[in-house]
């Protein structure tokens, strides 16, 4: 914490600094001249080092989080992200709220225009709806923003998928304070991550900031809209310089928030997909096909009665909630359970985390 309080030290410094002296501790012991000598340090920035002093500052935050239970993760840490410490101006502190922590599994960064269109809505919900059902392991990243970023946490949640928001600011609030209900929803199968100590505004250059962990922390990136400037533009250029891929959904040449996307598109930055088949296609997530059999067995076999209207609804929707079933349907939940346990008995549904369920 303190390393992030002296003025002119920036991420790749801190990692320079550290790895130079090989001690975290060094930095604030070591001599004045000694520190001058480091590369990229320089007499002025080695004074402002050696005479920084962050411990009262450093104190509060301390207090800051233990009170509200916030985890903290440093750059050198077991548990600090990989791929994270894989991109040269990533963070080197996190604080993070949630019960998520990304380990191995399948990383997707969704990312788009803060003006949604509805054709955007639909294919971001579509598109995640059809990945949870095939990629139960994968966690949804995003920046908990107004337009496609709340999109795709909502859509996260709705199909059982852990997702982690990314602020631009502290833990101490939450912006836009409109999205507090998700923000609380997610901690249960995700987390509110950040770089920023509390009492950090959520301002302009925050965001930017910001953009390169959403970049960082996936396997790839997704832009579902976007005009030909924004955010999405820059956190699709980011992931592209961590090598890490970029796919855009394409859209009309008169449609102010596809040329963002096409743009992407036609300079190679980005893959061009219009669904889930394509992404897999495109990472190499691409699912065997076991499911043959159970189709043709399936044919002759359907249900019927209150039993084919929940197997229909599901083989419509490719993964479904109990109670979205519920609300569809009009059948309670306790006898929505039961008749999905005599589906999954059967042999026509897999019950996937969160109480979600998808056809076989």
């Amino acid at each position: 914490m303190a390393l992030s309080l002296i003025k002119g030290l920036g991420p790749k410094l801190i990692r320079s600094v550290v790895a130079y002296l090989g001690d975290v501790e060094a930095v604030f012991t070591e001599k004045e001249r000694v520190l001058s000598k480091i590369p990229g340090i320089g007499t002025r920035q080695a004074s402002l080092i050696a005479n920084a002093h962050p411990w009262e500052r450093v104190a509060q935050e301390i207090a800051f989080i233990q009170k509200h239970n916030i985890q903290t993760t440093f750059f050198l840490d077991d548990d600090f992200p990989a791929r994270l410490n894989n991109c040269e101006d990533g963070p080197v502190m996190l604080y993070r709220k949630g019960e998520h922590i990304l380990g191995g599994q399948k990383v997707l960064s969704v990312v788009g225009t803060r003006k949604v269109t509805e054709e955007g809505k639909k294919n971001c919900r579509d598109l995640i709806r059809d990945l949870a059902a095939n990629h139960p392991d994968l966690a949804i990243v995003s920046g908990l923003a107004y337009g496609v970023d709340i999109c795709a946490h909502r859509a996260a949640l709705e199909f059982g998928l852990p997702t982690i928001a990314v602020l631009a600011h502290g833990l101490d609030r939450i912006y836009p304070a409109l999205h507090r209900s998700e923000a609380t929803e997610l901690l249960h199968r995700g987390a509110l991550l950040t770089e920023f100590m509390s009492e950090t505004n959520p301002d302009k250059q925050n965001f930017v900031k910001r953009n390169r962990i959403v970049a960082g922390l996936s396997d790839a990136t997704v832009v579902v809209e976007s005009a030909a400037k924004g955010g999405a533009l820059i956190t699709a250029h980011l992931a592209q310089s961590y090598n890490r891929d970029v796919l855009a959904f394409p859209g009309r040449a008169d449609d102010e928030f596809s040329r963002g996307c096409n743009k992407l598109i036609k300079t190679n930055v980005a893959a061009l997909i219009e669904n889930a088949a394509d992404l897999e296609y495109a990472l190499g997530w691409e699912v065997e096909d076991q499911r043959g059999e159970a189709q043709q067995l399936n044919f002759f076999n359907e249900p019927t009665g209150e039993l084919g209207v929940i197997f229909n609804l599901i083989r419509k929707e490719k993964v479904a909630s109990v109670n979205y079933l519920s609300i569809s349907t009009g059948i309670p939940v306790a006898k929505i359970s039961t008749l999905l346990l005599q589906l999954e008995f059967d042999g026509l549904l897999k019950s996937l985390p969160g109480n979600m369920y998808r056809c076989l």
